[in-house]
């Protein structure tokens, strides 16, 4: 299995910026560490093992990249609304830096976002914010509000990046538009912390239309959970 290790200086940031990418081609998967994680806990915790054989029968290629959790949801050493403006230049990144990337070393005209806990949040609030790079969406055990990371604060930047706020002004008109030829799966079980969450969420997408999938799977542990649906979800699309 292809690996290859990746380091930039991002304007966005203004620093150093890391990614793994594993495969050699196939269609681009974008996928997000979960909070607080790290570009290479993908492979260390298993997940990229688990599609091994899509890796390797050139199905998919896979990009892994930093998360900044720890500058901007997390850092309690800055004001809330330094951490939202944090995540806006996050968002810029992935997507010139890595969604482009990829869409390029690929050929491929949309790309696939995938994460866990956090790393949902990112993969649904990119693909809901910016549908015209994305073709599958894939959320496990996902949360979609951040206002537990702004402490009461709230202003323009916090609504446009808290799905929960956003989606219900959209029209189903814009829905069918941006959103109707993205495959979406939102994938939870009974006990997740952020089962409630998820079928709000998925509540309101059929409210607004939009056909999707809500997965509510039998009650795993962590990261032998997130490995099973990841190559399950991975696994069901046609190539």
């Amino acid at each position: 299995m292809n690996e290859l290790y990746h380091n930039w200086f991002t304007p966005y940031l203004r620093s150093e910026f890391e990614m793994l990418v594993f495969g050699t081609s196939g269609i681009p998967v974008i996928l997000f560490p979960t909070e607080r994680g790290r570009f290479f806990e993908a492979k260390d915790s298993g997940m990229i093992d688990s599609v091994k054989l899509l890796l390797d029968r050139s199905k998919i290629k896979i990009y892994c990249p930093d998360s900044i959790d720890d500058q901007s949801w997390c850092n309690n050493n800055i004001p809330p609304d330094e951490r939202v403006k944090k995540h806006v230049v996050y968002e810029k990144l992935i997507i010139k830096d890595v969604i482009e990337f990829a869409q390029n070393e690929c050929n491929s005209e949309r790309v696939i976002l995938a994460g866990c806990g956090l790393g949902g949040y990112n993969a649904f609030n990119l693909t809901f914010r910016h549908p015209e790079y994305v073709s599958h969406l894939f959320c496990i055990l996902a949360n979609y509000n951040i206002k537990k990371y702004l402490i009461g604060h709230y202003d323009d930047n916090c609504y446009f990046n808290n799905p929960p706020d956003y989606l219900p002004g959209l029209t189903e008109e814009w829905f069918s538009q941006n959103i109707q030829d993205i495959h979406i799966v939102l994938g939870t079980h009974a006990q997740d912390y952020n089962f409630k969450e998820n079928l709000e969420m998925s509540s309101l997408l059929n409210e607004k239309g939009v056909r999707h999938w809500l997965k509510v799977h039998k009650q795993g542990t962590g990261w032998d959970l997130y490995r099973r649906l990841f190559a399950e979800y991975l696994s069901s699309l046609k190539y």
